[in-house]
């Protein structure tokens, strides 16, 4: 049946430490040396991941405080130029206006004496208008 050989027991179990020891030295060593470097490495990636995460927030935070101080530098520089040019305009309205006022102050005062002249031409040929309407009436 089965026959048992001692030696041939003796010299597998040999060679399998033998293959153990090999096998641990060469693969399960540097497996297990590789396994924990990279566990180290994606603990040290997840830290450095937050820290810059944490510095994001406050770079956020700052860019968003800047972006509000802008925006009301703008409002009030805005609100300045507006302003200035409201008064500018009003300015350039009352100057015109004053123009105008002065215009027709001329124009009323030439209309006036126009009106005068007119008058007097009128008076001094009433004469003539009776002589021509006498003339007229005569010869109906």
């Amino acid at each position: 049946m089965l026959d048992l050989h001692l030696p041939l027991m003796l010299f597998v179990l040999v060679l399998f430490l033998i293959l153990l020891v090999l096998l641990n030295n060469m693969l399960f060593k540097p497996l297990v040396k590789f396994m924990d470097d990279r566990d180290a490495s994606i603990a040290k990636d997840l830290e450095a991941a937050k820290s810059f995460s944490e510095n994001t927030d406050e770079l956020k935070a700052k860019a968003d405080e800047i972006i509000s101080k802008a925006k009301n530098e703008a409002a009030q520089i805005r609100q300045k130029t507006v302003d200035e040019e409201k008064a500018l305009a009003g300015s350039k309205v009352e100057k015109k206006q004053n123009e105008i006022a002065q215009e027709y102050e001329s124009f009323v005062t030439r209309l006036a004496s126009e009106k005068e002249n007119l008058k007097k031409e009128l008076l001094s040929q009433v004469p003539l208008f009776k002589e021509s309407l006498k003339a007229k009436f005569s010869k109906l």
